[in-house]
């Protein structure tokens, strides 16, 4: 069992899935994997069934019985994680969007430089982009920009999803209460824990647009996303000590 596991959810990812755990594997650190399933009907399990038999000790899949958000998808991760006592808990897509070489650098974040949540950031250095039509592109800057104004918090890239978490951070963030199961889920993570006052940096990558299979993304999502952090904003957090 290696100190960090690298979370990701699939549903109908059978063209990208063999390739991003080969991927994440062949990393200069040891990393486990977790993939999350939303009881994908093209068979996406299947396909992690049998590579777990090439990485019996470090590849464990977990099948939901619907799809019913990201959010939710990744809440059921995190609790398994935690049970496991893994330090580091790191988000990421199956699709390549995320590069499973930045991986070691969002680690490195936490473990060298007293991170407690590092953030894999499309827009700290400029806009860095790949492959999506001008019109996504702004409207992904733009909300980060409005969660940036809406929310206070100082970071560049609040809607990201390639993230590096300590486990205190998910310890002291209460799972059960996190409200959203889309795109604003990952403001939402982000926003309680800058609300704990936990140490939070983050590292430029490189967010290159899926090639196979097709995006999850829908008007619903940004939604959600557009409104409900203003309600957010002024919900409030539970008391919790960090520790």
């Amino acid at each position: 069992m290696q100190d960090t596991l690298v979370i990701i959810p699939t549903y109908n990812e059978k063209e990208n899935i063999e390739k991003i755990i080969k991927a994440t594997f062949s990393q200069e650190k040891s990393f486990d994997i977790l993939i999350v399933d939303d009881n994908s009907p093209d068979g996406t399990s299947t396909i992690v069934k049998e590579l777990q038999k090439e990485y019996p000790e470090n590849l464990f899949l977990e099948i939901r019985k619907k799809k019913d958000g990201l959010g939710r998808a990744y809440i059921h991760g995190f609790k398994w994680a935690l049970k496991r006592n893994y330090e580091y808990i790191i988000e990421m897509d199956a699709d390549f969007s995320h590069n499973p070489k930045d991986l070691v650098r969002l680690y490195r974040k936490c473990v060298d430089e007293g991170a407690e949540l590092s953030i894999g950031s499309r827009y700290s250095q400029g806009v860095n982009v790949v492959n999506w039509p001008m019109k996504r592109v702004l409207l992904s800057y733009f909300a980060s920009k409005y969660v940036q104004f809406v929310t206070g918090m100082p970071f560049h890239d609040t809607t990201a999803g390639f993230v590096c978490y300590n486990r205190k951070v998910l310890e002291t963030i209460q799972l059960d209460k996190i409200k959203f199961v889309g795109y604003a889920f990952q403001i939402e993570m982000k926003f309680k824990a800058w609300k704990h006052g936990f140490n939070i940096q983050e590292v430029s990558v490189i967010f290159t647009d899926r090639t196979l299979g097709e995006s999850k993304m829908s008007k619903t999502i940004i939604t959600e996303a557009i409104f409900g952090i203003i309600k957010m904003r002024f919900a409030g957090l539970p008391k919790v000590d960090k520790k």
